[in-house]
């Protein structure tokens, strides 16, 4: 299950109980339940309540390393609330969004989080269902560079915070290939709204209250959808890759986690500082923000409705 700000804010209680209530109806499942935020309302205190309800993992988005008028997600501003996960059970890891206006500081992003040994990563700006671009998507050849500069970084044990079928989707996209995949969103991953309704993906939403959602419900979503081709919801490309292609989505995922072992351990053997204040900023200068991938579309397939971006 994935929320953002004000989803799981004010929705964790039910969100985390969402397990549970499937178990008293005699549904054994298991979820994990993940916040996506640009963390401008985090303070140790949230942070400190989000984990007693059972969050899980957080993802924070930067997109540049200082605010601009048109995007204030940036590192200046989150940098301060990374000592916050010291001591914290919650996953941590950072996610930026590669285009025209952020390729020049993409790279900065990047190796902000990896210095700080935050597992980071910088995806790919994505159309909508509608295949409508809200910002330059910038040069191929420059994106496609990064990217692969990303899967060679991964292979030598660096924490990109992707797996390398992803990346490879992602360079795909840019080809203009067609991927072979069967979509899990609403299936073996969910997003809650803010009003806690049940969300195939961040493009694609329903009325269904999340609390009314049944295994049926979900299975009915496991499915070729209409609205797939060209799709930019990474973390449900990603689900649905790692269910269909498990040996091959893993077996580099592992190979490339090995590599870090030595590094682990040399850390452990020796004292060092917290990795949230290894480093500090390089780069400072910024872009403007790319288009925002909660940004919907129209309804692929019957029985969903969309909120229509502006």
């Amino acid at each position: 299950m994935a929320g953002s700000d004000s989803a799981v804010f004010h929705l964790m209680d039910p969100i985390a109980g969402f397990g549970d209530h499937r178990i008293m109806r005699g549904q054994k499942q298991s979820f994990a339940a993940s916040l996506t935020t640009n963390g401008f309302l985090l303070t140790r205190k949230l942070l400190a309540e989000l984990e007693d309800a059972g969050l899980q993992v957080m993802q924070i988005s930067v997109d540049r390393m200082t605010p601009s008028p048109i995007t204030k997600k940036s590192f200046k501003t989150i940098l301060p609330k990374l000592d916050y996960f010291e001591n914290s059970k919650i996953s941590l890891h950072i996610t930026g969004v590669i285009c025209a206006d952020t390729l020049p500081e993409s790279r900065a992003v990047l190796e902000t989080g990896l210095s700080r040994g935050i597992p980071t990563e910088v995806r790919l700006v994505h159309a909508d269902p509608l295949n409508r671009f809200r910002v330059e998507r910038g040069p191929r050849e420059e994106l496609e560079r990064f990217i692969d500069s990303m899967i060679e970084r991964k292979r030598r044990g660096e924490k990109i915070h992707t797996s390398e079928a992803i990346l490879n989707y992602q360079r795909s996209l840019l080809r203009g290939e067609h991927v072979e995949w069967t979509c899990m969103a609403g299936y073996k991953l969910f997003f809650v709204s803010a009003q806690g309704k049940f969300w195939i993906c961040s493009m694609v939403h329903t009325d269904k209250h999340l609390m009314d959602v049944t295994l049926d419900d979900l299975y009915a979503n496991y499915r070729k959808k209409s609205c797939q081709e060209g799709c930019g919801v990474y973390c449900a490309v990603s689900a649905s890759l790692l269910v269909e292609k498990p040996m091959r989505v893993l077996g580099k995922e592992i190979g490339a986690r090995a590599k870090r072992l030595p590094s682990i351990l040399r850390a452990a053997s020796s004292p060092r500082m917290n990795n949230a204040r290894s480093a500090g900023i390089t780069n400072p200068d910024g872009t403007h923000e790319m288009n925002g991938s909660t940004e919907s579309g129209p309804s692929a397939d019957d029985g969903v409705t969309l909120r229509h971006g502006v």
